[in-house]
């Protein structure tokens, strides 16, 4: 896995995985609620389930133990099975950014390098149109932030792949 940020308003983390593109983008879609770790949490109950609605005006949302729901992205592109663009609708408080004019975007692109690995090349851009504090966001691209999506997305995406 790589790292770069060559502008602080923008992250950019990539990995490659073992697998061909159309079930690279397929397991990061269908399974994204074993991707996204539990404690990554904004709701005052514990997490149930991610959804992550598969189609250009979507959402991802939690549902907690409880039933209750957050939404905390928006599905902006949906292109099986080269890209998926995502809003971040979380302030630097970490809560809820109910106004889209405040929100970041995370462009998530799928790239064959030979019919059996792709790469998988996240960047998380617009930081600073969240305002006040949204420097804190610069550190998504390292520890519990993108990597370790990415990383959990590779073991499920190369599990899935040598069970089938």
């Amino acid at each position: 896995m790589s790292t770069t940020a060559q502008d602080r308003t923008r992250l950019e983390v990539d990995i490659t995985v073992d697998v061909p593109v159309e079930h690279a983008f397929r397991v990061f879609t269908e399974r994204f609620d074993e991707i996204k770790p539990r404690e990554h949490n904004l709701l005052t109950v514990p997490i149930e389930r991610t959804v992550l609605e598969p189609y250009a005006g979507g959402t991802i949302y939690d549902v907690g133990v409880d039933g209750s729901r957050c939404a905390w992205a928006r599905v902006l592109v949906h292109e099986p099975p080269h890209r998926l663009v995502i809003s971040w609708d979380i302030s630097p408080r970490w809560q809820v950014e109910p106004d889209p004019d405040r929100t970041s975007e995370v462009e998530i692109r799928f790239v064959a390098e030979t019919p059996e690995r792709t790469r998988v090349a996240l960047e998380h851009r617009h930081l600073d149109r969240h305002g006040d504090g949204w420097e804190g966001f610069t550190s998504l691209d390292s520890g519990d932030g993108w990597p370790l999506y990415l990383e959990r997305y590779r073991a499920i995406a190369e599990r899935e792949a040598t069970d089938a």
